[in-house]
């Protein structure tokens, strides 16, 4: 893939992550060679090779130790977080109050995902060049100039008998895979909440609905990373600070049964009915 667009790709990944997370203040992206990948909008270069140029030091003496994996230096005024994936350390400066554990959930779910993304993608063009043509259906047209052509040349033609129309019958239209979203655990709780109701961002449901206009979504199924799973009823979040988090409101009974708690990861499916 283009360096362009794999840089493009990482830093549009860095400020989606200071839009989720506004306690992220700077956050850059670079190979152990000292290359800078990407750098969200606020950051100055020179300031992100500094910051490099001091990590070189620490990053020698891990080696030694069988590499590093995070690292996370605490001051007055915030923290200073570096993390590998795959090639790549992700550095993020956050305030002080930061949620450290949303921040950490956060990055190491959409910087991995859009990773994979690029290297699904990166192969494609190279495949589409050394595939071989596509082998288009016979026309009618066609089947009958060759016909025209073979009866010029003597030879005698047969026609096949064709398939007889069926008109009665339509086939069943075959309805898409239910897509599965991930999501961050939020507390909902009160005396009007129903136990067995979760929520998440009305676009998501909207999303699920085009696509299955004719179909009802009333419930989905949770599956934590622990392998655990539920059926629950599903309705739109509320309050605008919830919204586009990436999060599902969920009762304390439900996480009791999903032995899950606030700030981790599940998977979500809708139910087509």
């Amino acid at each position: 893939m283009d360096t362009e667009v794999y840089s493009f790709a990482l830093k549009n990944a860095l400020i989606e992550i200071q839009n989720i997370c506004p306690d992220i203040k700077n956050a850059f992206m670079f190979r152990e060679d000292g290359e800078i990948v990407a750098v969200d909008a606020d950051t100055p270069e020179n300031t992100v090779v500094r910051v490099i140029n001091a990590f070189d030091g620490v990053f020698e003496k891990a080696d030694a130790l069988g590499g590093v994996e995070s690292i996370t230096l605490d001051s007055s005024k915030g923290r200073v977080s570096a993390s590998c994936m795959n090639d790549l350390y992700l550095v993020t400066v956050t305030t002080k109050k930061a949620d450290m554990n949303y921040v950490n959930t956060v990055t190491r779910v959409l910087i991995p995902t859009v990773l994979k993304l690029i290297e699904k993608i990166s192969p494609a063009p190279l495949k589409n060049n050394l595939s071989e043509p596509e082998m288009k259906p016979e026309t009618p047209m066609e089947r009958k100039s060759e016909e025209v052509a073979r009866a010029y040349a003597g030879e005698t033609v047969t026609k096949e008998p064709r398939e007889p129309v069926q008109t009665d019958t339509k086939p069943e239209a075959v309805l898409p895979e239910p897509p599965v979203n991930q999501f961050i655990v939020e507390n909902i709780g009160g005396l009007l909440v129903p136990s067995d109701t979760v929520r998440v961002d009305n676009e998501i449901l909207s999303q699920w609905n085009e696509l299955y206009p004719d179909r009802k979504i009333n419930d989905v199924e949770i599956e934590t990373f622990g392998g655990k799973s539920a059926r629950c009823k599903i309705k739109p979040i509320k309050g605008s600070k919830y919204e586009d988090k990436g999060l599902i409101q969920m009762p304390d009974k439900i996480q009791s049964t999903l032995e899950i708690k606030k700030g981790e990861l599940v998977r979500v499916k809708p139910i087509v009915e």
